[in-house]
């Protein structure tokens, strides 16, 4: 029988999520570094099927190199889902380039030291993902808002799959001193496959939570300043006259530039006044157009979701069902009477 490894099963899955976000082209520019992301997720779970499955010792040397290069694309590509002006200076570009350069280094002259770099490395970049995770899903500014709330779950299920990798890292270091590494192809060969595939679909998630980008000048952003009442009143009164909320790909910074008031602003504002994130204050009216819709037209439920905004079954229904308590199918039968 032809013995397969695991790793290479967990490689091909992972290609095959490449190759769907591949067929975006529009957003492959700004998807790049979860696309680098899926792709060196795929080429270390092969390496590591080669590595443990086929015993191909030299090897050894280049996983650890494409290992360090994985926090910080992580952390680099939902730190694109802020808006730029809100952007703080980060280490993850340059430590793209640079740690790679020092494992290898490590790799010839200190071997004993990658263990110990690997763990440090994702500990600082799951720190500081979690970090920017917590202000909530109106941090992420230029995701969707019917895909902001899974964008920032994914953002930290990365993180804690960063955490992972580098308890994992920690084992392999602790069994190599207590039991000279008899467990270390079963850690290897296992273990990591969680933290390498949890990290290439949390990548594939937030990638698909970006608005398709417009072309520049389109909005301006103005200066204004108000108080919470005032902002959420004007808030309210642009998504009434211009219904704006139906555009699928509306994020925080277009309502910002749309309304005239700073993206921080409005979050706080909202959040204030109603209690809720700015991503469900907005699916609040995706659901009461969706609503009318179910009751005035004979569309489609699949149109009715597009129509009031929504690009995904699953985050239409899920958000549906908060609002009324019930499913599409069952409002439209009752005429909203069950809401």
């Amino acid at each position: 029988m032809i013995f397969i490894p695991l790793p290479f099963v967990a490689a091909l899955a992972l290609l095959l999520l490449l190759i769907a976000m591949l067929r975006d082209r529009e957003l492959v520019r700004q998807h790049w570094p979860f696309i680098v992301v899926i792709f060196l997720c795929a080429v270390q779970s092969g390496l590591v099927g080669l590595r443990w499955g086929y015993d191909i010792k030299s090897l050894r040397m280049l996983s650890p190199v494409t290992a360090s290069c994985l926090p910080p694309l992580v952390y680099l590509g939902f730190r694109n889902l802020i808006h730029r002006q809100n952007r703080s200076s980060s280490p993850a570009l340059w430590s793209v380039a640079l740690l790679p350069f020092l494992m290898a280094a490590l790799v010839f002259f200190a071997p004993a030291l990658l263990d110990p770099a690997l763990f440090a490395i994702f500990i600082f970049f799951a720190s500081a993902l979690l970090f920017m995770g917590g202000a909530g899903p109106d941090m992420l500014e230029e995701a969707r808002f019917d895909a902001a709330i899974a964008a920032h779950r994914a953002l930290l299920i990365a993180a804690f799959s960063l955490y992972f990798s580098a308890l994992f890292d920690l084992a392999v270091l602790l069994d190599a001193s207590w039991s000279g590494g008899k467990h270390t192809a079963f850690l290897i060969s296992n273990a990591n496959l969680i933290g390498l595939f949890l990290i290439g679909l949390t990548a594939l998630v937030a990638s698909n939570a970006l608005a398709v980008p417009l072309p520049e000048g389109r909005e301006e952003i103005s200066e204004l300043s108000a108080q919470d009442q005032d902002v959420l009143l004007r808030i309210k009164t642009l998504l009434d006259e211009t219904r704006i909320y139906q555009n699928e790909n509306l994020n925080l910074t277009r309502l910002a530039r749309k309304s005239g008031i700073p993206a921080r602003q409005i979050s706080t504002a909202i959040n204030r006044v109603s209690g809720e994130n700015v991503s469900r204050f907005i699916n609040n009216y995706r659901i009461h157009e969706a609503c009318r819709l179910l009751r005035e037209t004979d569309l489609p439920i699949t149109t009715i979701m597009l129509e009031a905004g929504f690009q995904t079954k699953s985050n239409f229904s899920r958000e549906f069902r908060r609002v009324t308590a019930t499913t599409p199918s069952l409002w439209r039968e009752n005429k909203g009477r069950a809401a």
